[in-house]
């Protein structure tokens, strides 16, 4: 008879095994009477969203000492905000995070429900399932990707995914214990993060090697399947990278909504198959012979990049000069920043201003 997996056996590794992260309360300190704090689980699950946790480490610490409480946050500048989000990608989260934050500060703290905590701004499924259960230990089904990779092979799920996401939650949904649900959850995920993982699984010191039927039919490697991706398409597009005479960017800040939105960026072309666009202003354009390329979710990009110097005088209607001792390289989105990088030496930027730009 097939050995049944048990929560108990996975709390067992985590008790011994549980990664360190800033955002989690380890489970000793979890069984000596240490509650999670909601503001922490709630930034890292936001943060953490098509995000690697190596990732997130650096940007979860800056926000909390710059923002040590949700009240702190909601009391933010939209810029700064932003700012330090930049890097980050996915910039809806951020925006998303803002209006959460404010509305959670009306309501006097974090709700502990699913459905009171998707009522709220940029909280989603998973976010709410991942919030109760990990800083209220409610109860409730965690389904990341690392949860979906455990949970297809434990149960050899041979329905490529996203078709078998119910099966897998189902699965999930019944291992899920009604006390200590919050370690649990993260249990699976550090279990998928750490020994089960998308390429040579460390089955041999898993603690669900034996109920594991991918394991068994020596098919854990193969698992979970899925439908084959569309080839991304490639958009082109324009950067004009404008200096004023005293040091000051040309700028545009783009519309909160669509890719990027609220971040400031170089002006120019809508990004599609073609790049029609006229400069800013008129001025003696020079085009770069390199290109800015960046990767989006559903598309490749080629930033082709114009430079220019422009007079102490220019001004240009709709469209901001920052200032050098406000602009910030970091504060740049990717695309931007690797825009930026590209046109700086033809700017004759010294490394001492090139740090202070940073």
């Amino acid at each position: 008879m097939r050995d049944t997996a048990k929560a108990s056996d996975l709390l067992d590794w985590y008790d011994v095994h549980a990664r360190s992260l800033p955002w989690r309360t380890s489970p000793s300190d979890r069984a000596a009477g240490v509650t999670p704090d909601p503001y922490a689980v709630w930034l890292s699950e936001i943060m953490l969203q098509q995000t690697t946790v190596a990732a997130v480490k650096a940007y979860f610490t800056r926000f909390l000492l710059l923002w040590p409480t949700v009240e702190a946050l909601a009391a933010a500048r939209d810029e700064d905000v932003m700012a330090e989000w930049a890097g980050l990608g996915y910039y809806a989260r951020a925006r998303n995070l803002l209006k959460c934050a404010r509305a959670v500060t009306e309501l006097g703290g974090f709700p502990k429900t699913r459905a009171a905590l998707e009522a709220l701004p940029g909280i989603g499924p998973y976010t709410s399932a991942a919030i109760s259960s990990i800083a209220y230990d409610q109860p409730e089904t965690v389904l990341d990707g690392n949860v979906e990779r455990v949970m297809s092979r434990l149960y050899a799920v041979l329905e490529p995914l996203p078709d078998s996401k119910e099966t897998l939650r189902a699965h999930a949904a019944a291992l899920t214990p009604e006390r200590r649900a919050g370690d649990y959850a993260q249990a699976v995920m550090d279990l998928g993060a750490t020994l089960c993982t998308p390429k040579s699984p460390a089955c041999g010191i898993c603690p669900w090697q034996k109920p594991c039927r991918a394991r068994a039919d020596g098919i854990a490697e193969t698992l979970p399947r899925k439908r084959p991706k569309a080839a991304k398409p490639t958009r082109l597009g324009i950067a004009y990278i404008a200096r004023r005479a005293d040091g000051a960017w040309l700028m545009e800040r783009r519309p909160d909504k669509g890719l990027l939105g609220g971040m400031l960026g170089w002006p120019g072309a809508a990004w599609g198959a073609d790049r029609i666009a006229a400069p800013p202003l008129d001025a003696r354009w020079q085009k770069l012979d390199a290109e800015a390329l960046h990767t989006f979710t559903h598309f490749h990009l080629r930033l082709e990049i114009h430079i220019a110097h422009l007079p102490q005088d220019a001004q240009v209607a709709g469209l901001d000069f920052i200032p050098k001792h406000s602009f910030s390289r970091r504060a740049l989105p990717t695309v931007m920043r690797k825009a930026f990088d590209l046109a700086q030496s033809a700017f004759d930027i010294t490394s001492k201003e090139l740090h202070q730009l940073s």
